[in-house]
């Protein structure tokens, strides 16, 4: 079977293939309001065109929580109007429907319903942008779901444990398990992998049959420690995984030699950020499988609008000027002009024959004026492009490396230039830059009581939700906490003083314990700020921040609640009232006052967090922080030992980090690549 024609028969299947469409992304903009549905139609005739047996869905389909009335209505017109028809379904689904399809009353697929007529099933697994949330744990696929348009399927509603139980389907000879796991803050998720708390259930009978496809939705390049799923941790029997979340489009298979599966990554559909992972060209995918062999073809989309990126360094045109040139301001602003009038003229050059391009293209020029350069008025400058680009307000993008100063006494010195990338920095979050600062310093100035974790979400909130009492109340509160374990451990003498901290310390590492800690100590905060007759704040939500949104884009904030926040998605009211006998936070005794040289270190390090709004205020005009989205390299991370596999009703269990695998057999074809990557025997053992 090399080449689609063979394949195209009774045992074979046809998939679209697609993630995050973002639907309703910017709907309000004149320009760029209808780009959303535009592409998502295009995807829907496409699957119409090419007679696919089902569409798979990689994850936010929709780029709000709570999409408007227009935009469901949208989604809903263009699904009833590509995937209902009288086309027959010519594959049947043999597993248990109530557990696949477990979030409706209807728990069936809905091809089979006698009150609907399908022609096209699509298969959807929910993304962080449209995640279920409230008291029902509800998002807005739920919604299709009922309606019968979509079947959506891979939603855990357990946060303890998931079994992930597959979709059987069966085309002729052909057997596809169909994995899908819906979006789960990353750290969470990471913490079950380790802990073996994540099962993939597999047919008991005739495993090597079965194709098997999984659809994941979460952060694959790295962000943090424990801010994305390294691919290691899926199992090795899976032959394909279609990955969502993550926008730039690499669409081609990558194999992973380590656990012997490929992985697709289709990409967004539509541009939400202006970084260069969303200037890729955009693709969707028709996957065939035959048997345990597949081909993906690549098809281009043409809906979508142009995005071109470039980036200038000012110091690379010594020959034409330098910082002490006269009118050098404006000779930069004539540089950049050149630049987006070149980048406007491939844009055309580009669009000649493709009528469903839109006109106006999305241009980016990021300007690195380090070295005593000025910026000039990137509105004025916008005007003159006003009529040819669709984001006039936000052409140029001035960014520079931040110079560095002569140390002071008493300050770490720490080379920031290695913490802080103007290529990687944008998506990186206060609290993962706090992170990284203690990492890169010496041993004698890493925190011993506070957790790196706490204090990166207590600067966080200072940043960014003006919480001025939440570094505070946080020290504070895990203070008290540590005084009073060790009054209860009844330690005396100052060593043992500092291994039980250390070990209390590690202890609370990355568990509930220590989120529930930082959330009570910002409800203090929160509730020091109403009494001195602060706004009403947003509750805090430990379940949703954890995520690290990799499009750039955030997903909304969920009104203001009480008690448990996201209700379905909350981790329940364990963590509330801890420490609630205290009544007020007293001042702190570390029982370390004879380590003079610690104790000064230690308070220079809160008096840094204690500093007052207008310090803050310069350090912002100190830093400039570049929006790029590069990828960091993906660590091989340590898999946990595999458990014993139980058995089931019809499925076997097998845990996420199993190690004993037979011969996979799979054979990848993609005969739209002369030199074809994917191709292979029949057969093909472990190395």
């Amino acid at each position: 079977m090399s080449s689609v024609d063979t394949m195209d028969d009774e045992d074979t299947f046809k998939i679209l293939i697609a993630t995050d469409i973002h639907l309703g992304y910017l709907e309000k903009d004149a320009i760029r309001g209808n780009d959303s549905f535009n592409t998502l139609d295009e995807i829907l005739k496409c699957a119409k065109t090419n007679q696919v047996d089902f569409i798979l869905l990689g994850g936010d389909l929709f780029h709000d929580n709570k999409p408007s009335r227009r935009c469901l209505h949208s989604c809903i017109t263009m699904l009833r109007k590509y995937c209902m028809g009288d086309t027959p379904i010519n594959f049947n689904i043999l597993s248990d429907q109530a557990v696949n399809f477990n979030t409706t009353q209807f728990p069936w697929v809905n091809y089979q319903d006698e009150n609907l007529n399908i022609s096209i099933p699509a298969f959807s697994i929910h993304g962080n942008h449209d995640d279920p949330t409230g008291a029902e744990g509800l998002c807005a696929l739920d919604l299709l779901s009922a309606s019968g348009l979509v079947n959506h399927f891979g939603h855990s509603q357990s946060v303890e444990r998931i079994e992930i139980s597959p979709i059987l389907m069966q085309k002729g000879n052909t057997k596809i398990a169909l994995f899908g796991l819906g979006s789960i803050p990353d750290e969470r998720l990471y913490r079950m992998f380790v802990n073996n708390q994540v099962t993939m259930l597999r047919p008991k009978e005739d495993q090597d049959e079965w194709f098997n496809l999984f659809t994941i939705h979460q952060n694959r390049s790295k962000h943090g420690p424990t801010n994305y799923i390294p691919e290691q941790f899926l199992d090795e029997f899976i032959d394909l995984v279609v990955w969502g979340h993550e926008h730039e489009c690499l669409i081609t298979p990558a194999r992973n030699e380590q656990q012997l599966f490929y992985v697709t990554q289709p990409g967004s559909s539509v541009a939400t950020s202006l970084s260069p992972g969303e200037a890729t060209k955009k693709h969707i995918g028709l996957l065939r499988v035959n048997g345990r062999k597949m081909n993906l073809q690549k098809i281009p989309l043409k809906t979508v609008r142009q995005f071109f990126i470039q980036d200038v360094v000012l110091n690379d045109y010594e020959d034409h000027f330098t910082s002490d040139t006269p009118q050098v301001t404006k000779k930069v602003e004539d540089l950049c002009y050149a630049k987006v009038t070149e980048m406007l003229n491939e844009a055309e050059r580009e669009r000649l024959g493709c009528p469903l391009t839109p006109e106006k293209p999305l241009i980016r020029l990021r300007v690195d004026y380090t070295g005593g350069f000025d910026t000039f008025n990137t509105s004025r400058f916008s005007q003159k492009f006003v009529d040819r680009v669709a984001n006039p307000k936000d052409i140029i993008h001035f960014l520079r490396h931040r110079e560095q100063k002569e140390s002071i006494k008493d300050e770490v010195n720490v080379d920031y230039g290695k913490l802080i990338k103007n290529t990687a920095v944008e998506g990186l979050r206060v609290e993962d830059m706090v992170k990284e600062y203690f990492k890169a310093t010496e041993q004698t100035v890493q925190l011993s009581l506070l957790t790196e974790q706490g204090m990166g979400k207590a600067i966080q909130e200072f940043v960014e939700k003006d919480e001025k009492d939440a570094i505070e109340e946080l020290i504070n509160y895990q203070l008290e906490k540590t005084r009073l374990h060790l009054q209860s451990r009844a330690v005396t003498t100052e060593q043992d003083i500092d291994t039980e901290i250390q070990r209390f310390r590690d202890s609370k590492k990355n568990t509930t314990e220590e989120e529930n800690e930082i959330k009570e100590a910002f409800n203090r905060a929160k509730a020091h700020r109403l009494e001195r007759g602060g706004n009403e704040p947003v509750d805090f939500d430990m379940s949703n921040d954890l995520a690290l949104d990799s499009d750039e884009g955030s997903a909304p904030m969920p009104p203001p609640t009480r008690g448990r926040g996201r209700g379905g998605r909350g981790r329940g009211g364990r963590g509330r009232g801890r420490g609630a006998t205290a009544s007020e936070p007293k001042p702190a005794g570390r029982g370390r006052s004879q380590k003079s040289s610690a104790s000064t270190q230690s308070r220079s390090i809160i008096q840094a967090f204690q500093a007052s709004s207008q310090r803050s205020s310069r350090a912002a005009d100190e830093v400039t922080i570049d929006d790029s989205d590069e990828d960091m390299p993906v660590t091989k991370a340590t898999r946990p030992p595999s458990r014993s596999a139980s058995s089931s009703s019809s499925f076997t269990k097998f845990s996420s980090q199993s190690q004993s695998q037979a011969s996979k057999g799979v054979a990848f074809d993609d005969s739209d690549d002369d030199e074809d990557p994917f191709k292979g025997p029949s057969h093909r053992s472990r190395r």
